[in-house]
C-alpha cells in the first residue's frame, strides 16, 4: 500500500499538466492493476484488463523476437560464407542482429507511443493501450535494413489515419501495423521488396558487395577483442550467393527451384531470409498456442484460415498451369508468413469478427484469397497482408449477416 499511496500523492493534475498526467497514468495502469470484480448481481467477473491482454500478447511474440534476432545475423554471415554453421559466430551474430533490430523497435514504439500520448493529452482520456500489440508488431514485419525515415512516415500514416482518424483503440477498422507494412509497400516498393532487402548489412546482394559495419559494430570490436573473442573483420558477397526467399524461388521454378538452395527443414525452422518474424514456424506455432490457452486469439479463424488456404492451394495444384501452381498445397506453409498473419493479424479482436459464424468465415476467406494473391499475381510477393486487410473490410459485414439471420431464425419460431 505504501508504493500506491506514494504514487496517488504525486499524481499531476489533468486540467493543468494534461501531458504529464497521461504518461502518469500509462505508468500508474501498468504497474497496478484496476479494480476488476463488479459489485452486484453479474454473472461474469474477469481478472483480465486490457492492457494486461495486450502484454498477453506481445510474451507470446518472444520466442519470434529471439530467433528473428539470431536469424539477422545467421543470414548476413551466410551471404559471406563466413559462420555458416547455425551456432558458429554466436555472439557475433546475436549482436548484429540486436544492432539492426533496437533501432526499429525502438523508433516504431517513440513514435507510435509519443503520437498516442499526445492525441490521449488533447482528448484528456487515459493512454490507449492497443499501441503494445501494434508496436510489437511492427519490426517483426519490416526489412532490417528499411531506412528509419520511412518506418517514421508508415507509423505516422498508420496510426493517424488508421487508427486515430477512426477514434482510437477499439475503432479502427483495419489492422494499424499491417497498414504500417502496406504504406512502405505502395509508398516505397523498392525498400521492402526483392531479394536485396531480406539480407541486412549490405547495399545489395551482389558477388563481391562489402558489409557495412557502424560505429555499433566497433564499439563492440573492443568489446569482443578484450574478451579474446572473434570480431567484425569484414567480407563480401560470395560468388553465386542469393538472397531470394523461398516465395521467390518458387516464382521462378516452383518447388524444384526452392529445393535447390534451401532444405525443407530451413524453411520449417526459419534459417532463411524473410521477415524478421516470420521464418521460423515452431516458435510462431508456440505463441499461437499460448494465445489460444489464454482465450486471447480465437481458434476459429485459425482453424478456418488453414483450411481456406489449403483448399485454395489444392484447386491451383490441380490448375497447375504455372511453376508456382504445381507447389505440393502441404508445402505452401512452409514458405513465406502464413503462421505469422494466422496467429498474430488475422486474430485480432479489434478488425475481425466478432460472431463465431463471422469468425469462421472470415478466416475461410483471408486463407482462401491469400492463396489467390501469392501464387497468381507475382506484383506481390505474398498475400496474407492484402488479404487481411481487405476482410477486415468486410468483418462487420459478415457479423450483421450471421446476426441477421439468428434474428430471422428466432422470429420464424414466433
Amino acid at each position: 500500500m505504501g508504493l500506491l499511496e506514494t504514487f496517488k500523492k504525486i499524481e499531476p493534475d489533468k486540467k493543468k499538466q494534461p501531458l504529464l498526467h497521461t504518461g502518469y497514468d500509462a505508468i500508474f495502469t501498468f504497474l497496478f492493476t484496476p479494480k476488476t470484480v463488479s459489485k452486484g448481481g453479474t454473472h461474469i467477473k474477469d481478472g483480465m484488463d486490457l492492457k494486461r491482454t495486450m502484454v498477453h500478447v506481445v510474451l507470446a511474440m518472444q520466442l519470434c523476437y529471439l530467433f528473428g534476432t539470431y536469424n539477422l545475423g545467421h543470414q548476413h554471415f551466410a551471404a559471406m560464407g563466413q559462420y555458416v554453421g547455425f551456432l558458429e559466430g554466436f555472439h557475433l551474430k546475436l549482436i548484429h542482429g540486436l544492432i539492426k533490430l533496437l533501432p526499429l523497435f525502438v523508433v516504431a514504439n517513440v513514435v507510435g507511443l509519443g503520437i498516442e500520448f499526445w492525441y490521449a493529452a488533447k482528448r484528456g482520456h487515459a493512454v490507449e493501450e492497443g499501441y503494445l500489440v501494434t508496436g510489437a508488431l511492427i519490426p517483426l514485419i519490416m526489412p532490417p535494413d528499411l531506412p528509419i525515415w520511412i518506418l517514421v512516415l508508415s507509423i505516422i500514416f498508420a496510426v493517424i489515419l488508421v487508427k486515430e482518424a477512426f477514434g482510437g483503440t477499439g475503432m479502427n477498422i483495419w489492422n494499424v501495423a499491417l497498414m504500417a507494412r502496406l504504406f512502405v509497400f505502395f509508398a516505397y516498393p523498392t525498400s521492402i521488396s526483392g531479394d536485396d532487402v531480406w539480407i541486412s548489412g549490405f547495399d545489395s546482394i551482389r558477388d563481391g558487395m562489402a558489409a557495412n559495419y557502424g560505429w555499433a559494430h566497433s564499439a563492440f570490436n573492443w568489446l569482443f577483442d578484450w574478451m579474446g573473442l572473434a570480431t567484425f573483420s569484414g567480407g563480401q558477397v560470395i560468388d553465386g550467393y542469393t538472397g531470394a526467399t523461398p516465395m521467390a524461388l518458387a516464382y521462378q521454378g516452383g518447388w524444384e527451384k526452392v529445393t535447390e538452395v534451401y532444405s525443407v527443414s530451413q524453411m520449417w525452422w526459419g534459417t532463411i531470409p524473410g521477415s524478421i518474424g516470420e521464418t521460423s514456424k515452431p516458435f510462431i506455432i508456440i505463441g499461437a498456442a499460448f494465445l489460444l490457452a489464454t482465450g486471447i486469439a480465437s481458434w476459429r479463424i485459425m482453424l478456418s484460415m488453414f483450411v481456406g488456404a489449403a483448399v485454395m492451394a489444392m484447386i491451383l495444384n490441380g490448375w497447375d498451369a504455372t511453376p508456382f501452381m504445381s507447389v505440393p498445397w502441404y508445402y505452401q506453409f512452409y514458405m513465406g508468413s502464413f503462421f505469422f498473419a494466422m496467429a498474430f493479424m488475422a486474430t485480432d479482436p479489434v478488425t475481425a469478427a466478432s460472431t463465431n459464424r463471422g469468425k469462421i468465415a472470415y478466416g475461410f476467406l483471408i486463407g482462401f484469397i491469400g492463396m489467390i494473391i501469392r501464387v497468381l499475381n507475382p506484383a506481390y510477393p505474398e498475400g496474407w497482408m492484402l488479404a487481411i486487410i481487405f476482410i477486415n473490410t468486410f468483418a462487420p459485414l459478415l457479423d450483421r449477416l450471421v446476426l441477421n439471420s439468428h434474428m430471422s431464425k428466432r422470429l420464424a419460431r414466433g
